[in-house]
């Protein structure tokens, strides 16, 4: 007798955005203020600057939903822009005068205007990605991954504990990588989609996408 096939994982909600976006302000609260100048994990940006890459991220997630009609061609023009050689690209820096505090609130600044566009935009709605053209939901599970994984990026550089809930990581996997495999640590899985862990009989990616197009 066959075994009965697994239940889809529910979709991506605004509320995930949310969550993802809170648990992540709340863990780098923790960093010591003296780390944010070092290194981000395996990426070549220092720690502010990922925060910084992240919350550009956030916004420009939200922005690509701003339109009365979305571009379906390429990204609202906002000016990216690095402020150092090899730095990340964006439209959003925070004041370093503010320190890690005004840093944070800047993340959460980006995260909320994701969950507001989201949370109003009507789900027939597409816009355009790199990664394939998205819709709301798209967008929001887009918003989760970067949280996520740039978070972890940033726990290794500044010394921090990070293991994200596993059914959020379950949503998005199903939502952006359908060809990942399900296993019994959607959190690992998620790693190794992402390009920054292996799995048993899967070595660590060295380049990756997600499918940001909606299914069904």
């Amino acid at each position: 007798m066959p075994e009965p096939a697994q239940a889809a994982p529910p979709p991506v909600t605004v509320d995930d955005v949310d969550q993802a976006v809170r648990l992540a302000v709340e863990t780098l609260r923790e960093a010591p203020p003296q780390a944010w100048d070092g290194k981000a994990g395996s990426l070549e940006w220092d720690c502010w600057e990922t925060v910084e890459h992240l919350s550009d991220d956030l916004f420009a997630y939200a922005a690509q939903l701003g339109p009365r009609t979305p571009p379906m061609d390429g990204e609202v023009p906002f000016v990216w822009e690095s402020r150092r050689p090899g730095g990340p690209k964006n439209a959003i820096h925070a004041d370093r005068a503010a320190g890690p505090a005004g840093l944070l609130q800047v993340l959460e600044a980006s995260g909320a205007l994701l969950v507001a566009m989201v949370r109003t935009t009507p789900p027939e709605i597409r816009a355009h990605h790199g990664f394939g053209a998205a819709d709301p939901e798209g967008f929001a599970a887009m918003g989760v991954v970067e949280t996520l994984v740039h978070t972890h990026d940033l726990a290794e550089g500044l010394g921090l504990t990070w293991k994200p809930p596993a059914g959020l990581c379950e949503r998005v996997l199903a939502r952006l990588f359908p060809e990942a495999p399900r296993t019994p640590d959607p959190w690992l899985a998620l790693l190794w989609a992402t390009g920054r862990a292996e799995l048993p009989g899967r070595p660590r990616l060295t380049t990756w996408r997600w499918y940001g197009e909606p299914r069904g």
